[in-house]
């Protein structure tokens, strides 16, 4: 029996109605099989980081989010740009995985939902992104990271994306994250 992938789902952005969320939230329902999809939803609940506090005993949200790091096989990363680069709280939750090791070579890929009036399409967020996880020596998976532009009106009272062909985009990234991983697990 083939085991399933577990894929953690991080949002950057803690808005209520959030598309960054609503998007990994839609990835979810969409997992093709032997793909399981854990959502984190402690980034509010990290302290700033300070390396000071970077020993044990961790805050229990550092070490939550670590334990998490640690079981996913790889992770997916969906978040905004805010003022031309990552937001704060998405930033800090990037540093406190700096010196913990559990996301050494760990495959990611991000999505990217900027709409069309966001004036860089959320491109300086992902070159920060990419940036911040080259020092954290992650395993980029280009061929899962997609660009698919939304707006709020397609997210539904349910918080998910309907549209099919978004839907699909979706599943193929997971599958495209999924064979990354196995790839970088095989190296």
């Amino acid at each position: 029996m083939v085991s399933s992938t577990r894929l953690l789902l991080v949002s950057g952005s803690l808005r209520a109605g959030s598309t960054n969320t609503a998007v990994l939230r839609t990835a979810e329902q969409v997992a093709p099989d032997g793909i399981e999809c854990m959502f984190y939803g402690g980034v509010a609940d990290l302290p700033h980081f300070n390396p000071d506090d970077d020993a044990n005993p961790l805050a229990p949200a550092v070490d939550a989010l670590r334990v998490e790091i640690h079981r996913a096989d790889a992770i997916l990363f969906s978040t905004p740009e805010y003022a031309g680069a990552l937001p704060g709280a998405f930033k800090n939750l990037l540093e406190w995985l700096v010196g913990g090791g559990e996301a050494y070579r760990k495959p990611i890929a991000w999505i990217n939902v900027s709409g069309p009036a966001a004036p860089s399409g959320g491109a300086d967020a992902h070159d920060s992104l990419r940036k911040v996880v080259g020092y954290i020596s992650m395993e980029i998976v280009e061929e899962a990271c997609v660009r698919i532009p939304l707006t709020r009106d397609v997210v539904g009272d349910d918080g998910l994306i309907a549209d099919a062909a978004v839907r699909e985009r979706l599943a193929a990234a997971l599958e495209a994250l999924r064979a990354g991983a196995a790839r970088v697990e095989s190296l």
